[in-house]
C-alpha cells in the first residue's frame, strides 16, 4: 500500500522532536515573542508581562507585576490620551486596535508603539482582564517622520515656487508698465492733423516683455510741407531703444534744416556713425523718410521719399491698383560714411493711400508649420484685395492681420499710412462710404 507520507515524514523531522519543540515553544513564544504582551485587571493593574516588553522598557518583572498600571508605562502625553480616549473606547467596544502611543524607557528615552487591547470576560459575561499587544513602532515612526519631513520640504518648495511666481508676475507687470511708458516716449502719442489729408498709424510689439527698435513720426515743416518717417533699428532691448530715440530726434532736427529727404538721411548716418565710436557693438537701422505737400485745392498731394535699406513703400490706388514705390540701391543707415540713399516721387490722388511698414510684417511666418514668409507678394495680394481703402481702413485691416500671425510674428511692426480722402461719387468715394 502506497499512502501519502505523514507530515512529520514530509518535513523530515521526527515526531518526538517536533512535539518537544512545540511544547516548549508555547511559553517561549509568549515570553520572547517579537512583540510585547501584557495582561491587566480592569483597573489597569498589570498582572502579567512578557520578557520582550520588559527588555524594551528596561524594567524588572518584580517592579512591574502587581505594582504598576498600564498607564504608568506611558509618557505623560500617552497617559492623557489613554485616560481620555483609549480606555473609554476600550470599555465601550471591548477592543481597540493599532493605537499609536509612547512608552517610557528607563533612562528617560521614549519608545513609540502601536497598541491593541481586548477585554476578556468570565463565563457570566463580566469583564475580567484586558489582554494587550504592544508593537515596536520605532522604524515606522522614523519612516513617518521621514515622509513628514519630505512632505514639509515639498510644501516649502511649493510655497517658495508660488512666491517666486508671484514675484515674477509682479516684476513682469512692472516691466510691462515700464516698457509701455518707454514705447510712448519713442513713438508719438497721436498723429497731427494734416489739412486735406488723412493719417493713421499702428505699432504691434512682438513681445510685451521686450523693447523693439521700430519708430515713426509725422511733423509739420511749414505752411505747405510736412515730413514723415518710419524706421527699424537693428536689435532689441535697451540698446536698440537708445538708438531709436537718437535716430528719431536726429531725423526731426535734420528735417527742419533741409528740404531734401536724402540729406536728412545723410545727417542721421553721420550721427549714428559718431555714436558707434563709443559703443562696443555697431548698430544701424533702415529708414524711409519723405516730405508731403498737399495741394492747395485738396485734390492731390506730392510725396518725395528717400530710403536707406528699407522695404519699399506701398501705394493703394483709388482705381484698385496696388503699387510698390520702389527705392532700389538705398544703403543701410549707420554703416558706411558717405552712404547713398535712393529717392522716389509720387502723387497721391483722391482715394490713394501711401503705406509705410517695417519688415516685421513681411518677415512674419505663415502656413500650417509657420515655415513660409509672408513676403512682399503676400502684402501686394493683401493690398490688391483691400484697395481702395482709406489710411484708417488699411491700418485696421493690417492690425487684424498681424494678430492673426500669432507666434509667427517674431519682430515688432510699425505701420504709417497717409492718404487723400476720396471724392464723393467716385468709385473710391463709394467704397469709402460703404
Amino acid at each position: 500500500m502506497t499512502g501519502e507520507a505523514e507530515p512529520s515524514e514530509r518535513s523530515g523531522r521526527p515526531d518526538t522532536a517536533v512535539g518537544a519543540l512545540l511544547k516548549q515553544g508555547e511559553e517561549e513564544l509568549y515570553e520572547f515573542a517579537p512583540c510585547g504582551y501584557l495582561s491587566t485587571l480592569m483597573d489597569g493593574t498589570i498582572v502579567r508581562i512578557n520578557a520582550t516588553l520588559l527588555e524594551w522598557l528596561g524594567l524588572e518583572r518584580d517592579a512591574v507585576v502587581d505594582r504598576m498600571r498600564f498607564s504608568d508605562l506611558l509618557t505623560v502625553g500617552g497617559r492623557l490620551y489613554h485616560e481620555t480616549h483609549f480606555a473609554p473606547l476600550l470599555y465601550m467596544r471591548g477592543q481597540v486596535s493599532g493605537i499609536a502611543l509612547e512608552m517610557r524607557v528607563a533612562g528617560g528615552a521614549r519608545l513609540p508603539v502601536l497598541v491593541s487591547s481586548a477585554v476578556k470576560h468570565d463565563s457570566a459575561g463580566e469583564p475580567l482582564l484586558i489582554h494587550t499587544n504592544v508593537f515596536d513602532a520605532t522604524e515606522r515612526r522614523a519612516y513617518e517622520e521621514e515622509l513628514l519631513h519630505r512632505r514639509r520640504e515639498a510644501e516649502r518648495a511649493h510655497a517658495e515656487a508660488d512666491r517666486a511666481r508671484e514675484r515674477a508676475d509682479t516684476d513682469r507687470a512692472r516691466l510691462k508698465d515700464a516698457l509701455t511708458v518707454l514705447r510712448k516716449a519713442l513713438l508719438p502719442d497721436s498723429l497731427p492733423a494734416v489739412p486735406g489729408m488723412e493719417a493713421a498709424s499702428y505699432y504691434h510689439p512682438a513681445s510685451p516683455d521686450q523693447l523693439g527698435g521700430d519708430f515713426y513720426d509725422l511733423l509739420r515743416l511749414d505752411d505747405t510741407r510736412w515730413v514723415f518717417f518710419l524706421g527699424d533699428v537693428r536689435g532689441k532691448g535697451p540698446e536698440a531703444a537708445t538708438l531709436t530715440s537718437r535716430a528719431r530726434y536726429a531725423l526731426r532736427a535734420a528735417a527742419l534744416h533741409t528740404s531734401e529727404p536724402a540729406e536728412a538721411l545723410g545727417t542721421l548716418n553721420t550721427v549714428l556713425l559718431e555714436g558707434q565710436a563709443h559703443d562696443e557693438e555697431a548698430r544701424h537701422c533702415t529708414v524711409v523718410l519723405g516730405t508731403l505737400e498737399p495741394g492747395s485745392d485738396g485734390g492731390t498731394a506730392r510725396v518725395r521719399l528717400a530710403s536707406g535699406g528699407h522695404p519699399p513703400a506701398l501705394v493703394l490706388r483709388a482705381d484698385g491698383r496696388a503699387d510698390l514705390l520702389d527705392t532700389p540701391g538705398g544703403m543701410l543707415v549707420g554703416v558706411l560714411p558717405g552712404a547713398e540713399f535712393a529717392t522716389a516721387e509720387t502723387v497721391l490722388a483722391p482715394g490713394d493711400t501711401l503705406l509705410l511698414y517695417t519688415d516685421g510684417l513681411t518677415e512674419a511666418r505663415t502656413g500650417p508649420r509657420r515655415d513660409t514668409l509672408y513676403g512682399e507678394d503676400g502684402l501686394l495680394a493683401f493690398a490688391a484685395e483691400h484697395a481702395p481703402s482709406s489710411p484708417s481702413e488699411v491700418i485696421n485691416a493690417l492690425s487684424d492681420l498681424l494678430w492673426s500671425f500669432g507666434e509667427g510674428l517674431d519682430d515688432d511692426t510699425a505701420l504709417l499710412a497717409l492718404g487723400v480722402p476720396a471724392v464723393p461719387g467716385t468709385a473710391a468715394g463709394r467704397a469709402a462710404t460703404a
